[in-house]
């Protein structure tokens, strides 16, 4: 990409005045972006704002913390971290068209993937086994489609989007934090393999730890880089409502899969359904409806290998298995429950419920409960 931090021998100025912008205490892009369209160049900007500048911006433009704009700039030259700024051309022009967006990206990875049409997937951090599932198929499906996967590389279903994205295509993660730290610390070998095969991306500058306010302004990069937000499963409450929420605000496509009635992390995508959000099934739903935006087929499917377009056939199961199956139905249940229903003691329910966990037809969840998983392809 051009829109990168150029030459040090010639541009270590400006990219100093991007970096000491950053710095200054109280401003974000709402307060900055508005004089940027006056004065383009930061060093003047710093130096000489324009006549129009409160006077209350004028005395952050003077309280900018050099010292740490340098030292961020040399950890720039050090790592291959990359600075995008919001004037630069190769800027996201989607990303452009937010109130607010970010006055410069931290880029560590591909940078060209910005430009390329991308899906969000987001979803609850405490993701039951069939949400991740999910998560990871439609991830899968949708990255062979030819779209970017975009996520924040929380726990759940976002990791769970990313590692799907990576089977078969390529991905991006936004991060709350600056790209020096990976947050969650346990996704740290994701992170590394989202830098060597897709990219990393942070409006923060190096050293921001994880503070909540900072995953909120993720979320609308997230929503802001994308034609569309999945929301694979979340709660009432739940982070991934605030990125579909400023998706649709942005004139994005809103995607939810659907849940049991019981799951109390379906009801955020019942809500956002109710809402006007888009029901979708199965991965192929999804490029039908941004089919004309992408110039994609319809039937993307078949851009999969036969492999990944559908499960392999199960081996046949043993009759009691099936018919412990087809006793569970869909919605979650517990053993109790199973051998209350049944003629099976708890002890063959059980030896039943691992077996069957263990070849992918069930998943255990908290509460001690299990939920039978569909073998569809996605």
């Amino acid at each position: 990409m051009d829109a990168v931090i150029p030459d040090p021998t010639e541009n270590d100025e400006q990219a100093l005045a991007w970096l000491e912008l950053l710095r200054a205490p109280g401003l974000g892009p709402r307060s900055l972006l508005p004089l940027l369209q006056l004065q383009a160049d930061p060093r003047t900007l710093l130096n000489s704002p324009p006549p129009e500048t409160p006077e209350k911006t004028r005395r952050a433009l003077a309280q900018t913390d050099q010292e740490q704009a340098r030292r961020d700039l040399d950890w720039l030259r050090q790592t291959e971290v990359q600075l995008l700024t919001v004037t630069a051309p190769d800027y996201p022009e989607m990303l452009r068209e937010l109130a607010d967006p970010p006055l410069v990206l931290f880029l560590r990875g591909d940078a060209a993937l910005l430009n390329l049409p991308q899906l969000a997937i987001v979803g609850s951090r405490n993701a039951s086994t069939g949400g991740l599932d999910n998560a990871r198929r439609f991830a899968r499906f949708l990255a062979a489609s030819g779209l970017i996967i975009t996520s924040g590389l929380a726990q759940g279903i976002d990791a769970a989007a990313h590692q799907g994205a990576l089977a078969t295509g390529r991905t991006i993660a936004v991060t709350g934090t600056g790209l020096d730290r990976v947050y969650p610390a346990r996704h740290r070998e994701l992170a590394h393999r989202i830098a060597a095969e897709g990219l990393l991306v942070s409006e923060f500058p190096p050293g921001t730890a994880p503070l909540p306010g900072n995953f909120p302004r993720r979320n609308r990069i997230i929503a802001g880089f994308s034609l569309g937000t999945l929301v694979v499963e979340a709660a009432l409450n739940s982070g991934s409502l605030i990125t579909a929420r400023l998706a649709s605000e942005a004139g994005r496509e809103v995607f939810a899969i659907p849940g049991s009635i019981h799951n109390p992390q379906a009801r955020g995508c019942h809500a956002l359904i109710r809402q006007g959000a888009k029901l979708v099934e199965t991965g192929e739903h999804v490029v039908e409806e941004l089919a004309a935006q992408l110039g994609l087929l319809a039937g993307a499917a078949n851009s999969l290998p036969p492999e990944q377009a559908q499960e392999p056939e199960s081996a046949a199961l043993d009759p009691d298995h099936e018919a412990l199956l087809e006793l569970m139905g869909f919605d979650p249940i517990s053993a109790d429950q199973l051998v209350s229903e049944s003629h099976y003691s708890a002890a063959e329910i059980s030896s039943m419920l691992l077996l069957l966990e263990l070849q992918g037809h069930v998943s255990s969840d908290p509460g001690g409960m299990f939920t039978r998983l569909g073998k569809s392809s996605i």
